[in-house]
Parts: structure tokens; C-alpha cells; sequence
């Protein structure tokens, strides 16, 4: 069985003479192959792996999908456990890793230059998390908003509505897009402002 293993650990160490990683602050979401899914921050990433701070972890070698904001879907395996977090290989190909890249490029740079889409799609926690969903037959339930964006949110209640289902955060029309342990995320119908977000979710 050592074969595997040490095959296993091939790409993580070529990941780390191709590609320099550069230090990011990106929020996301990612699922376990048992299928729970966590928030996550990652704090490190190259266009072939990635290190990010993860309140569910799973073993080296599990599969893992995570969608990550500015940056999309990837996926790959752990390949190492680090404190409160793991790092993982990022499965692309060439393509990918060009538009990687060039996207990694932009955010280690929008800082420095100060663009004003830095926060455009960044996850807020609301001042005041407690909000009404009204649910497509028109029920209303009580629900914890987990954090948010300009483009949709991820809810914590005991209830879960059905996938795709349409639904009222507040007075922002919204849809069901996933799942999560505890709870579901929503995807808003249009992008909403951020001097109105607030209100607009938590509007009774």
C-alpha cells in the first residue's frame, strides 16, 4: 500500500515547484465526499492548489469541491492537514490554469491598486442576522442569514424549501441553489445594491 500514497503525494510536491502560491483572503463554500458542506476562508493559492482555513476537515486524499468567491468552482484533493484547515490540489487543465493565474494575478494586485470592485461579490455577516423567508406557497418562516452577497445568501433553518424552489428573503426574490448542513443557500434573482443589501434582506 505504499505505492498509492506515494503517488499520491506527487502532485502537491510538483504543484509546489511549478506554481508560486500568492496569499489571498477569499470566502467560499466547499463539500466533503460525504457530501457536508462548510464556509471556508482560503488564505493561500496557486493555479494548482490551494490552503484554506475549513471547520469540517476530511482525510488526505478525499475529493473536494469548493466554490470560492472572484474565482468560481474547482475541485481536487487534500493533500495535507494544516491548523483549523487543509491544503488541496486544484484539477485543471491548461486553460484553467492560464485563466487561474490571471484571476490570482488581479487579486493579489486589487489591494495595492485599490479597484473598486474588490468587495463587488465579497461575503458580509449582517448586523442584524434574523430575517422572514417567505416560501413559494406563501408561508413565512424564521431563518438566521449565515453571511451574505451582492448575489445571494447562505441561510441557517430548521426547514430546508426544495431545490430550485422560488423564495422571498426579506423583499428579495430569490432561488434555492444548495444545500448545507443546517441549512440551504440562495441565489438572489438580481444582484442587489450594498447601501440597500441590508435592508433588503432583512426587510419584515
Amino acid at each position: 500500500m505504499a505505492l498509492p500514497n506515494k503517488k499520491l503525494s506527487l502532485p502537491a510536491a510538483e504543484e509546489r515547484r511549478r506554481f508560486q502560491r500568492v496569499k489571498v483572503h477569499l470566502l467560499g463554500r466547499y463539500m466533503l465526499p460525504d457530501r457536508r458542506e462548510f464556509p471556508c476562508q482560503v488564505i493561500n493559492m496557486s493555479p494548482g492548489g490551494l490552503a484554506l482555513l475549513a471547520p469540517g476537515i476530511g482525510n488526505v486524499g478525499d475529493r473536494v469541491i469548493a466554490y470560492l468567491d472572484h474565482i468560481g468552482r474547482v475541485e481536487g484533493k487534500i493533500t495535507r492537514i494544516i491548523d483549523n484547515g487543509f491544503a488541496m490540489t486544484i484539477g485543471a487543465t491548461a486553460r484553467k490554469r492560464d485563466k487561474l493565474a490571471a484571476q490570482l494575478t488581479w487579486l493579489a494586485n486589487r489591494d495595492i491598486l485599490n479597484l473598486p470592485e474588490d468587495r463587488r461579490h465579497d461575503r458580509i455577516i449582517p448586523r442584524n442576522p434574523i430575517a422572514v423567508l417567505t416560501l413559494e406557497d406563501g408561508t413565512k418562516m424564521t431563518c438566521r442569514i449565515i453571511d451574505m452577497s451582492l448575489s445571494g445568501a447562505a441561510i441557517a433553518a430548521e426547514t430546508k424549501p426544495p431545490m430550485k424552489s422560488l423564495v422571498m428573503l426579506g423583499r428579495v426574490q430569490s432561488r434555492v441553489v444548495r444545500n448545507l448542513e443546517g441549512g440551504f443557500a440562495i441565489e438572489f434573482m438580481h444582484a442587489q445594491l450594498a447601501e440597500t443589501l441590508e435592508e433588503s434582506v432583512t426587510a419584515r
